[in-house]
C-alpha cells in the first residue's frame, strides 16, 4: 500500500508522544495505564510490534500489537482525531496485517470499547468480526467487544 504517511517502528523516543495519545483518544475516562514506561517496555520486546505513522516529522497514530505462536493481540490502536477518517488508521492496520502475514500469522484480535461506535465500524470495515465481550473490562466502567480478523492459512 502506497500511502503519504511514514509508517515505522517506534523508537525510544516516542513513548512519550505514544503514551500521551494514549491517555488522550484510548483511555479517557479511565486511570492513565499505559504510560511511557508500559510503552517503552513493549518497544523493547521482542516479541511486541509499536508501529508509529508520521506526516511532516509529526506523530499522528500508533499500533501496539503482541505475537503469539499463530495469533496476534492489538494491544493499543489509535489516530490523531485531526486525522481520523483520512486513511491513516487503514494504513497502519495495513501495516499490521501484511507483518502479521508474513510471521506465520493466522488471526489477529483485539478489544474495543462498547461504546465506541467508531471504531467497532471502522474494524468490521476491516473484515474484523465482533466475537464475544468482556463485561467490565475497562477498569469495571465500560465493557468491552472482542474482535476477530481470521488471515488465512499458513502457505
Amino acid at each position: 500500500m502506497i500511502t503519504a504517511y511514514d509508517i515505522t517502528l517506534a523508537q525510544a523516543a516516542d513513548a512519550p508522544a505514544i503514551a500521551e495519545l494514549s491517555r488522550d483518544a484510548v483511555e479517557y475516562g479511565l486511570p492513565w495505564r499505559w504510560t511511557q514506561a508500559r510503552v517503552m517496555r513493549c518497544i523493547r520486546d521482542a516479541s511486541t510490534n509499536v508501529v508509529v505513522a508520521r506526516h511532516g516529522g509529526s506523530l499522528l497514530g500508533f499500533a501496539l500489537m503482541k505475537y503469539g505462536d499463530d495469533e496476534a493481540h492489538i494491544l493499543l490502536f489509535a489516530v490523531r482525531a485531526t486525522h481520523r477518517r483520512a486513511g491513516l488508521g487503514a494504513a497502519l492496520l495495513s501495516w499490521l496485517e501484511a507483518t502479521a502475514e508474513v510471521a506465520g500469522i493466522l488471526r489477529i484480535r483485539l478489544e474495543a470499547r462498547a461504546g465506541n461506535a467508531a471504531a467497532r465500524s471502522f474494524y468490521r470495515r476491516h473484515g474484523f468480526v465482533e466475537s464475544g465481550s468482556s463485561p467490565g473490562y475497562y477498569e469495571g466502567a465500560e465493557d468491552a467487544v472482542r474482535l476477530l480478523k481470521e488471515l488465512g492459512p499458513r502457505p
